[in-house]
């Protein structure tokens, strides 16, 4: 699959959770989504006179009105695309949240075992003491992971033959 079909394809099924979508496709889209964040903060450091990226802390670049605008509407197809990609590999779409489904899980348990009191006043260490604090610790190890696991299964190769999700990508004549 080339990028412009790529992209086509993603944006065409902008809100299509159902069915599979190839390596290369979910991949050229994200990789579509960058230039144009790219482009599109440009375009705001040029129409308002917004300060360019700085490469040491890139996450304090403020976003402009267009950048912002593209970003919210690329963001139902990427999610579309991303769990179309999911079903690609025989794993269901919302594993794509999976670091989400972690986080809440996590706050849900330090809820539970120590209170948000010692969260908010900044007692980490009344958080940590006790059996609490080591599932704790190993849930804040698998919060770390799961970026990593969910990319791991974006790139993985599609299932071979169809699935419970549809045909196989590579398979289909269009």
């Amino acid at each position: 699959m080339t990028f412009s079909r790529a992209v086509r394809t993603c944006l065409a099924r902008y809100a299509t959770f159902r069915g599979r979508a190839s390596r290369a496709e979910y991949w050229w889209f994200v990789l579509f989504v960058l230039l144009g964040s790219v482009a599109t903060s440009l375009v705001d450091q040029v129409l308002f006179g917004l300060p360019a990226v700085d490469p040491v802390d890139p996450a304090s670049h403020p976003t402009g009105p267009v950048e912002g605008l593209f970003g919210l509407a690329m963001l139902i197809p990427l999610l579309s695309a991303g769990w179309r990609r999911m079903h690609d590999t025989g794993r269901s779409g919302i594993l794509l949240f999976y670091p989400v489904i972690v986080m809440i899980g996590i706050s849900t348990f330090a809820g539970l075992m120590g209170g948000f009191a010692p969260l908010l006043d900044g007692n980490f260490g009344a958080l940590f003491a006790g059996g609490a604090g080591l599932v704790i610790a190993l849930a804040l190890f698998v919060l770390f992971l799961s970026p990593l696991v969910v990319i791991w299964w974006l790139a993985s190769p599609s299932e071979p033959g169809p699935n419970t999700h549809g045909p196989n990508p590579h398979e289909v004549t269009s």
